[in-house]
């Protein structure tokens, strides 16, 4: 080593007392935290007296909103609210575990949706489906599920629609998600790829790669992402489409990193319950509804549905429709609306909407995600 790229002396003294003064900051934090902790507790006993629900995902948000308003830097407030969701998850894991549906295996952006809102010390039950989100949710199994409800590429998840319509749970949160799709594999190459495995809105959102790039390879859809990376593992001439958790969950390459067709891909995630785990939350000032409807098959109908909403001066932000199911060309209408019922404006025009269906059920009204 030259002299010239020897350590100087009172460079290398003053790095060593710098880095005494953050050990010693982090024994005062560690020392602070596990006081929070500790106070966390109290407040679970007291919950538990009461009755009370644990996770209360609106004093989460006031709780990082005060954090990011007295903070003065240099610290960014998205690492800030970062660091407060991991603290508040790890206290709340004191007072009770989160039990949280998310579809598996490890890996999945359903899975990732779940950390970022309940945070790292949640307790994630992994399912092969949606249904059996649902379904664990509904039974009690999980106190939570986490299901993917709209792309901005392909549109809506269609299961997800379908299963709202006759389960007791409703939404209380959601996650916008960016997804990036990544080819993963065994091998640290496009040659030889035989079958590409993907969930069917993945294996969508990237066709136009697919197309250019493997062409003749076979796309099958599986029941997750991180399903189709975990088969990837097991055979050398397939390869899937997933995370970059995935890929290291599954001890994979990724071949091709970001191959969805539209760069600013995200996926809306609606966090699930039933209303005795969670009423629905109060307004926030940013607030979605989400409503399902049928209306008589009779001209002008689906029109008159929209009348309330431009008298009261609601703004709708989502139509959707799926068939009954009935033989009869019958449809269930998904409607979101900007608002919060607690709000007179929005009360009025539901409760006027709902005196024109055949059918009216409200799925829920919660913060909508930034």
């Amino acid at each position: 080593m030259s002299e010239q790229n020897k350590p100087q002396p009172v460079q290398t003294e003053a790095l060593a007392a710098l880095r005494t003064q953050i050990d010693s900051l982090d024994r005062q934090l560690l020392a602070l935290l596990n006081q929070r902790a500790r106070v966390a507790e109290q407040v679970g006993e007291l919950k538990r007296q009461e009755g009370s629900p644990f996770f209360r995902p609106d004093r989460v948000a006031q709780v990082i909103e005060k954090i990011q308003n007295a903070n003065e830097g240099p610290l960014l407030n998205a690492h800030v609210a970062a660091i407060w969701r991991e603290i508040m998850s790890a206290c709340l894991a004191l007072e009770t575990p989160q039990r949280v549906a998310v579809l598996g295996p490890e890996g999945t952006f359903c899975e990732q949706a779940a950390i970022e809102y309940f945070g790292g010390a949640a307790n994630l039950i992994y399912c092969s489906s949606f249904d059996e989100v649902f379904h664990a949710t509904a039974a009690g199994t999980a106190q939570y599920g986490v299901v993917g409800m709209e792309n901005t590429t392909e549109g809506v998840v269609a299961r997800s629609l379908d299963l709202f319509l006759r389960s007791p749970v409703h939404v209380v949160g959601e996650v916008s998600l960016l997804v990036r799709h990544n080819l993963l594999r065994q091998v640290n190459s496009l040659e030889g790829i035989e079958v590409v495995l993907a969930h069917p809105q993945a294996l969508a959102q990237c066709q136009g790669w697919l197309n250019q790039h493997l062409p003749h390879a076979e796309r099958r859809a599986v029941t997750s992402n991180a399903e189709g990376a975990r088969l990837a593992a097991t055979n050398p001439a397939w390869a899937g489409l997933a995370s970059e958790r995935a890929a290291a969950q599954f001890g994979l390459h990724i071949v091709a990193h970001a191959i969805q067709d539209e760069a600013y891909n995200r996926t809306r995630f609606a966090v699930i319950c039933l209303p005795q785990t969670l009423p629905m939350p109060p307004a926030s000032g940013k607030d979605c509804t989400s409503i399902v409807v049928s209306v008589p098959n009779r001209p002008g109908a689906v029109h008159d549905l929209l009348v309330p909403l431009k008298k009261h001066g609601v703004s709708m932000t989502r139509f959707e429709s799926r068939p009954a199911k009935s033989g009869q060309w019958e449809y269930y209408f998904y409607i979101d609306i900007a608002g919060h019922p607690a709000q007179p404006q929005v009360a009025a025009a539901l409760q006027e909407l709902q005196g024109l269906c055949a059918f009216y059920k409200v799925l829920g009204a919660y913060p909508v995600s930034e």
